[in-house]
């Protein structure tokens, strides 16, 4: 089991990364060293496969946070004092009643990735003498250890090498430096816009027109955009509300509700500065979207329901809430969405990725934030 293909594989990931994911690539932290490769050998009394090591020499893990170089399967590489540290937590709660179980956790299992957010990650089986010895797993916490990922860390880092050369067609993304992993988008529905309007007394689902542009926006709608959330949050208001439309046409178009007569000149008087159509159930374009539910619902199709009630909350609703779910929504139809909305914001500089102190700190009317503030205040205390 020679290091060559470790040596390799990592050669092309560092190459994809410093090229198009320089962020990314920054979190990837230097070689360990020899003796401490060893000492952790000794610590966890195991063997570490030769590719493991191999690639330790190569990268002693990456560095935690939103940026960090994570595998495909989600899981941030972890360095050997994350390897101690992760594979010794593992060793307490994998042991039951029964003793060990091979479905969930060995003794000679060692993990060196992490899903951070729960104890699920990446693992290589260190008992020697086995023909597994070097295989690649997955710890999920609520099934216990799986194997199949592939027979050596050689072939697993070849693999995430080969998704990252294929691009978009692997759903692979970048954005701000940063890498993305997108799941593939899925194929929808046709639909026919050539339908009449129903008449208004006609059953059909009722649509939330309870909306109000001055609708106050809690920060949890901003928080999961990352960068592109603070920016929001930051910009005036009216290039909020310029970007809200614009994403809102690239939804109707994607969805093809942009062919609905209806909805395409509610759109038009919104490029053209007109106040939209008073918020009727029985008004054309309420009744058109209606209709769409109704579609959506004989079809079981949730994402075409959304869409109609985004277009509803877009035309009557908060542009501020309207552009974090347009995009929301988006990212079923395009994995661009990230650059489309920050085309559509006019494409400023981007701020840092924000933390609690940001969104305690940010002062903007229409947004609550006040949760964050008070937090912050407490821990000031």
């Amino acid at each position: 089991m020679t290091s060559d293909l470790v040596q390799a594989s990592w050669t092309r990931i560092d190459a994809w990364l410093r090229e198009h994911a320089p962020r990314t690539f920054a979190t990837l932290r230097p070689p360990a060293g020899d003796e401490e490769i060893v000492v952790a050998q000794q610590e966890l009394g195991v063997t570490f496969p030769p590719h493991l090591v191999a690639s330790l020499l190569r990268h002693n893990g990456a560095l935690e946070g939103p940026e960090a170089f994570r595998f495909s399967s989600g899981d941030r590489l972890l360095g050997v004092s994350g390897i101690l540290g992760d594979t010794g937590f593992m060793r307490g709660i994998g042991q039951g009643i029964d003793g060990e179980a091979e479905c969930y956790w060995l003794h000679g299992y060692v993990k060196f990735g992490s899903y951070d957010v729960t104890s699920d990650g990446l693992l290589v089986d260190c008992r020697t003498g086995r023909d597994s010895f070097g295989a690649i797993g997955r710890f999920f916490d609520e099934t216990g250890t799986s194997f199949g990922q592939a027979d050596s860390l050689g072939e697993y880092l070849a693999a995430e090498a080969d998704q990252l050369e294929r691009g978009q067609d692997a759903g692979i993304v970048t954005f701000n430096g940063r890498l993305f992993r997108e799941a593939p988008l899925p194929a929808r529905p046709k639909y026919s816009a050539d339908e009449p309007l129903p008449a208004p007394d006609e059953q059909l689902p009722e649509l939330d027109l309870s909306y109000s542009p001055t609708d106050l926006l809690h920060v949890s709608y901003l928080d999961g955009h990352e960068e592109l959330g603070a920016l929001i949050a930051t910009l005036p208001y009216e290039r909020v509300v310029e970007a809200a439309r614009k994403q809102l046409r690239r939804l109707a178009v994607e969805t093809g509700l942009n062919h609905y007569p209806e909805v395409k000149a509610a759109l038009d008087a919104w490029e053209r500065g007109a106040a939209p159509p008073q918020p009727d159930q029985t008004g054309p374009l309420a009744l058109r979207l209606r209709t769409v539910l109704a579609q959506a619902d004989t079809g079981r199709d949730r994402t075409r329901r959304w869409a109609a009630e985004q277009i509803a909350l877009g035309i009557w609703g908060s542009p501020y809430r309207s552009v974090c779910e347009s995009a929301n929504m988006r990212s079923h139809f395009t994995l661009d969405w990230r650059a489309d909305l920050h085309a559509d914001l006019g494409h400023p500089s981007l701020p840092p990725i924000p933390d609690d102190r940001f969104w305690a700190a940010l002062r903007n009317p229409v947004i609550d934030s006040s949760w964050y503030a008070a937090q912050y205040t407490q821990d000031q205390d």
